[in-house]
């Protein structure tokens, strides 16, 4: 008999959704993690991003509140109560990803590194363990570009920028990517110098009409953002040299400019699984056609034709799939189509189903919807009106949706769910949200769909003609 029935590698989101579930459905579960409990997620990723970023915007409202006619002094940066601050708040979570809480939940917890011996086994630090079936959920780390003179010189990424000991006086971030870009909002709202050197254009996967918005506050806050300027070089002091001869200076640098799965320690060849140059390759249903008996789940998954998807909430959605397919033995499948992501600047841009770009170019007949910001009540009245809701709409079903507001990711689920579900616009408009709320900006939009029909002459001829009647 085997040691388990299934065998998780990774306590990142993904691996510990998976893990919790599978035990506490009575299966006998093993989760093997070689460095930190809660994975890039707990420790270096969402969780001290969002509490550096949670400073930096109360910075920021204390610098604009002279425009509700306050007089306050300007905020002071004791940088080191600030990194206080992030740790307490991972210290404070924590207790959900430990060892501990899992072993409580009757997961066998093994501290080490995991590597195929075979189809059906594994070794941890020496210790020998098979298993019905394998979850590899061994998470991505930072790209580190293949640019001259990089390896030279110190420079940071997502995974050891939290540990900074002093406060940046001009930070570079190489890349313009979700990190590069909160990173930049943080870092300024600290009181730092920052440029943003991006090869191509900031977030090149959203819709430009949003991430336009979003450069013009960004700039407007002083972060200096250089678009189109590949790096040729990277010199001591940290310079970065790009391609058209430009030399740019920092105190700091940190690179952004993408994820790589962590294949390479699991010796997947002796399973017989096969890797992409994006990660471990599944069908829709996250499981290896080169074994069966392995899934793959959160960043390190490939599925064909559908690929990697870099998300926290993406691990947990897998976890679900996984579940499902490995333990009840449902049909269970990737779809991504209402799969929101978030990047959490002030404003924050909120995407969820296709961009405008993508429905044309899979040949959809579509009409966009828009309302700005500038005419909602709620923005007005906190002074705060950069921003705009933007539906596509296919029919009179929206496929897709972006936001750029303040907590335009909590904002951004009511049409996740009606994409999901394919609700009706007309429900939509029809909807009634509490005034005042950016939420209505979202219900105007949809609402624009019928406005020209329902003031059109005719409806005016119906209108008209009704009032004859006793």
């Amino acid at each position: 008999m085997p040691d388990f029935d299934l065998l998780v590698i990774g306590a990142g989101a993904a691996g510990l959704s998976v893990a919790a579930g599978a035990a506490q459905l009575g299966v006998k579960t093993a989760l093997v993690e070689r460095d930190r409990m809660g994975g890039d997620c707990l420790n270096i990723g969402c969780v001290p991003s969002k509490a550096l970023l949670a400073a930096a915007h109360t910075a920021d409202a204390i610098r604009g509140a002279g425009r509700f006619g306050l007089r306050v002094p300007a905020p002071e940066i004791d940088w080191d109560a600030v990194r206080s601050h992030v740790q307490g708040v991972i210290a404070a979570i924590e207790p959900n990803d430990s060892e501990a809480r899992f072993t409580a939940l009757g997961v066998t917890v093994l501290r080490g590194e995991a590597r195929f011996t075979g189809p059906h086994s594994v070794s941890v630090d020496g210790q020998t363990l098979t298993a019905k079936r394998f979850v590899i959920a061994a998470g991505s780390r930072a790209t580190v570009p293949p640019i001259p003179g990089l390896a030279d010189i110190p420079f940071w990424t997502n995974a050891t920028l939290f540990d900074l000991a002093e406060r940046p006086d001009h930070l570079l971030i190489l890349g313009g990517g979700p990190i590069g870009l909160e990173m930049a909002d943080a870092f300024a709202g600290l009181g730092c110098r920052v440029t943003v050197i991006e090869a191509a254009t900031i977030a090149n996967r959203d819709d430009p009409e949003l991430v336009a918005g979003l450069r013009m506050v960004l700039t407007r806050r002083g972060i200096s953002i250089l678009e189109g300027t590949p790096v040729a070089s990277a010199e001591p002091g940290p310079v970065l040299v790009l391609a058209d001869g430009r030399r740019i200076g920092g105190s700091h640098l940190l690179v952004a400019v993408g994820r790589r799965p962590n294949v390479e320690d699991l010796n997947l060849e002796a399973a017989g699984v096969v890797t992409s140059k994006l990660g471990i390759v599944t069908d829709a249903g996250l499981r290896s056609p080169g074994n069966r008996r392995v899934y793959a789940v959160g960043d390190i998954a490939d599925p064909v034709g559908i690929g990697p998807r870099a998300f926290t909430h993406v691990g947990s959605y897998h976890a679900g799939i996984v579940i499902r397919r490995a333990l009840f033995r449902l049909p269970a499948k990737v779809n991504y189509a209402a799969l929101p992501r978030v990047t959490y600047t002030n404003p924050e841009l909120a995407q969820t189903g296709m961009t405008e770009a993508e429905a044309r170019e899979a040949g959809s007949s579509i009409q966009i919807l828009r309302w700005p910001l500038s005419e909602n009540d709620r923005a007005v009245a906190e002074r705060d009106e950069d921003g705009l809701v933007k539906l596509i709409v296919s029919g009179n079903r929206v496929i897709g949706a972006g936001i750029l507001a303040p907590h335009a990711g909590e904002m951004i689920g009511q049409w996740t769910l009606a994409i999901a579900r394919k609700i009706p616009l007309s429900a939509l408009a029809g909807m009634i949200a509490p005034y005042p709320t950016r939420s209505e900006a979202g219900k105007r939009a949809a609402g624009s769909f019928f406005a020209a029909k329902l003031f059109s002459e005719r409806t005016k001829a119906v209108v008209r003609f009704l009032g004859r009647l006793p």
